[in-house]
């Protein structure tokens, strides 16, 4: 008996794919994968109920420690892309791996999803599974379906999903971001309403949040020692109040589409700014400067659902070694919606006050005097080729047959 295991979320697409992957593809058996990293609970009781209602077995995995510490490794790197914390992308390879792990000890012949061939998730889901015996398959994707045959076919069907966009917004939520976009929103020019959040309060308030670390992993708040899905919880309802982490992009995506998105990412946002603050104090001017662009090709692989990639093992390597001295605390204020650092403290820092200070002299054996020849060299040859500039004339190339231009000529 031919079975296959469907990424089941107990929407019209999962749903329509239930019927689809028996009449078009041929299996006899579907079993749907429910992967738990942080989404509301009444997702998994309307998932739990339409799966009941079509007869398939459920499975529910609880995959949020695992995507809590993908989320930390993001911290570690500072990585955000094109201007957000990720997200979305950092959830789907977790989610990928669980249902991978369900199809294989369930022994399915095949895998499957409900993405459209336009969106991202598509290739975050099948980098995964690629690397599998299992056959992929796509069935929205490969049969092209739109939206309307969807809702006519569950209509005729009578599949037990509302005939309809279930709801203005199509949103993606977990324990790191909160996702919004359709509707209006894919209007470059529209305003959101206030009411597309639902994590992030209106900007009012003030009050300052410390963050400890150890080696880079957020530890504790405001001395409170915290694991990783509770402290991320905790930062997204605390930081949240205070209107902390709302973005509004233009995203460009794989596949090369312009779409609008919008963000909330109150924990990811205090994390990011709290974790950058510290390495700013800790690590030298040429490990920050080298740092920047193994961030950049972690955020985009990441970005591309690519995280077990064998090029993001190795950026992990130089990251972890970084991460060394990142022990200590940064303390931020979250203030009329903006998340700024306002302190900053550890014993690994590279700072001298004694040095730094315009009131001592003669510190360590150096001395203001010591930077004079420093000084005289600094734009020495900017200078110099400035002065040659001003002072040399260029010889004009002739071409009229009497000058150097055919001299040149004839040389060669």
């Amino acid at each position: 008996m031919a079975t296959v295991a469907l990424a089941f979320s107990g929407g019209l697409d999962t749903t329509v794919c239930v019927p689809l992957l028996k009449e078009e593809y041929g299996y006899d058996e579907v079993i749907g994968v429910n992967v738990d990293v942080g989404q509301p609970t009444e997702e998994f009781d309307e998932a739990e109920e339409t799966a009941d209602a079509l007869g398939l077995d459920l499975h529910v995995v609880d995959a949020k420690e695992e995507f809590a510490d993908l989320c930390y490794d993001a911290v570690k790197t500072n990585a955000t892309y094109q201007g957000y914390p990720l997200g979305t992308a950092l959830a789907r390879p977790v989610i990928a791996e669980a249902i991978l792990g369900v199809a294989e000890e369930q022994g399915c012949d095949a895998i499957a999803h409900g993405c459209t061939g336009k969106g991202n998730d598509q290739l975050r889901f099948e980098a995964v599974w690629r690397g599998s015996d299992l056959e992929v398959i796509a069935p929205v994707r490969e049969l092209g379906l739109t939206r309307e045959w969807e809702i006519d076919y569950a209509a005729e069907k009578d599949l037990p999903v509302e005939a309809g966009d279930g709801g203005v917004w199509s949103i993606d939520e977990n324990i790191w971001s909160r996702a919004v976009e359709g509707g209006k929103l894919e209007d470059p020019s529209y305003e959101p309403p206030e009411d597309i959040y639902e994590w992030t309060a209106g900007p009012e308030g003030e009050t300052t949040i410390e963050v400890t670390f150890e080696e880079g992993v957020p530890v504790a708040i405001d001395g409170e020692a915290m694991d990783p899905v509770p402290l991320i919880q905790y930062l997204n309802k605390y930081a949240g109040g205070y209107g902390i982490g709302r973005t509004d992009v233009m995203e460009d995506r794989m596949l090369g589409l312009k779409v609008r998105e919008n963000y909330e990412h109150p924990a990811a946002t205090v994390l990011l700014t709290a974790h950058q603050a510290l390495e700013d104090l800790v690590l030298t001017k040429n490990e920050r400067s080298f740092k920047k662009g193994i961030e950049q090709e972690w955020s985009e692989k990441a970005y591309q659902g690519l995280v077990f990639a064998p090029v993001v093992d190795a950026l992990d390597a130089f990251v972890d070694e970084t991460q060394d001295v990142v022990t200590g605390t940064a303390t931020v204020k979250v203030s009329g919606g903006n998340c700024r650092v306002v302190a900053r403290d550890s014993e690994y820092a590279v700072y001298s006050e004694e040095m730094a200070s315009f009131n001592t002299e003669d510190v360590a054996g150096i001395a203001q005097e010591d930077a004079t020849g420093v000084a005289k060299y600094h734009g020495l040859q900017e200078r110099l080729a400035n002065d040659v500039k001003a002072g040399v004339e260029k010889p004009e190339l002739a071409t009229d047959g009497s000058g150097a231009a055919d001299e040149i000529d004839d040389e060669n």
